[in-house]
């Protein structure tokens, strides 16, 4: 474990896609600066509208990879020397589709990596298939090398509720597993236990950044949270900039104390979804998923 052990990450709960975008972002990512922040985690695609309120897609949504969304997120990182986790919903040059994807910038504004958010609803006032298709690659761990603060996943909202790719993380060396949000504040409840469980059973710290106001008709709202490999809360908080500090040295103990400890049997774990993807659809145990009814 390196010396600084003791990092301060912010969670900003704003959006930036007014005409105000660009000194909005630089006014929240000053502020988390000022508080000691090396890494800032942006919410869901936040440099966009929230166009799955509806199921109508506009092109202008989307953008090419090293786009202008890109370009002012690497900017403000660059000119305020932090990390930021952040997002946009990029175009895929090659297949020409698109994907909601986490772009993960280094203190210098250089792109360390890319994650497309691989488990997309499709609900009332979250159209998100009618807007961009799932990505594929499950688990990567960004900054192993020395680019960020620490190494860190990302799971865009609904995939944190598929934890398998979170024990994923943690067992490939991620010790920060951020979280881009954009959910409804009734629905809160429900989450937080994730967070916590996730935290505890992959031994990383989960930080959670939610988008902070009703949009298009669609509630959303409710806290960002950063929860400890210990099962604490160290951050609970609808402000728009919230920041607290981690301690890595309780990746160490937490993977030393029950339930870190326990084998990762992934041989057999892998044996397992073998066998399940081989019997066909990604749904199981006979539940037809809701995209399939609705197609």
């Amino acid at each position: 474990m390196p010396t600084d052990a003791l990092i301060k990450i912010a969670c900003i709960s704003d959006v930036f896609y007014q005409d105000d975008a660009r000194e909005r972002l630089r006014k929240r990512i000053g502020a988390a600066k000022e508080k000691g922040a090396e890494l800032a985690i942006l919410p869901e695609i936040p440099l966009n509208r929230w166009a799955p309120a509806t199921t109508r897609a506009s092109d202008d949504d989307g953008e090419d990879p090293g786009g202008p969304r890109h370009q002012l997120q690497s900017e403000v990182a660059r000119e305020f020397e932090i990390s930021i986790v952040g997002g946009a919903i990029i175009n895929d040059p090659n297949t020409k589709r698109r994907h909601n994807t986490a772009l993960v910038f280094d203190a210098r504004g250089e792109l360390v990596g890319t994650f497309s958010k691989c488990h997309v609803p499709e609900e009332p006032g979250f159209w998100e298939t009618s807007h961009y298709d799932q990505g594929t690659d499950i688990a990567p761990v960004f900054g192993d090398r020395g680019e960020l603060p620490l190494p860190i996943g990302v799971q865009i909202c609904s995939d944190i509720n598929r934890p398998e790719a979170s024990h994923i993380l943690g067992a490939k060396g991620a010790e920060l597993i951020c979280n881009p949000r954009a959910t409804e504040a009734a629905t809160f409840h429900r989450w937080k236990p994730v967070f916590l469980a996730n935290a505890l059973t992959s031994a990383c710290f989960v930080a959670s950044v939610n988008r902070p106001d009703a949009e298009e008709g669609v509630l959303i709202g409710g806290a960002s949270v950063v929860t400890s490999p210990r099962g604490e809360v160290l951050l609970e908080t609808t402000d728009h900039v919230g920041v607290a500090q981690i301690d890595r040295s309780a990746i160490r103990q937490a993977r030393f104390d029950y339930p870190g400890y326990l084998p990762v049997r992934a041989a057999d774990y892998a044996a397992e979804w073998s066998a399940i993807a081989d019997e066909g659809p990604a749904c199981v145990a006979g539940y037809p998923s809701r995209m399939e009814t609705r197609a």
